[in-house]
């Protein structure tokens, strides 16, 4: 498994794309997909809602468990994927692509977030 290395992840497993004009992107890991199975139903942040790093915005149902889905960093939603609420099997399919879960505007990133190195060890503990 490989963790692109142009992105900064989460010990929630989140990943946070390069900011462009203050926005970035967030996905869930390819380590996340694994470890959920299948996804079957996403629940994303709305447009217009505000993030708090750390907390709860959303969720992702599996054929194995319900998992909330956490905010990498503080800000508000300005796009949420549509197609990943049409057909949730893209966040297993192509979690780093077509699988990428909401846009964030940001106002305030945490410290604590890892490079792709940083990760990959963290998940291998």
């Amino acid at each position: 498994m490989s963790n692109p290395q142009q992105l900064r992840y989460s010990k929630e497993h989140e990943w946070l794309s390069a900011t462009e004009d203050g926005v970035a992107t967030v996905g869930i890991t390819e380590h996340a997909a694994n470890a959920l199975g299948d996804v079957v139903f996403a629940q994303l942040p709305e447009v217009g809602d505000t993030l708090i790093a750390g907390e709860s915005c959303g969720e992702l149902e599996s054929t194995k468990s319900v998992s909330d889905l956490y905010s990498p960093v503080n800000g508000e939603v300005v796009a949420a994927n549509q197609e990943v609420v049409d057909d949730p099997s893209l966040v297993n399919s192509a979690p780093f692509e077509g699988g990428w879960l909401f846009k964030v505007r940001i106002t305030d990133e945490p410290d604590d977030l890892m490079s792709a190195d940083e990760y990959t060890a963290f998940t291998a503990g």
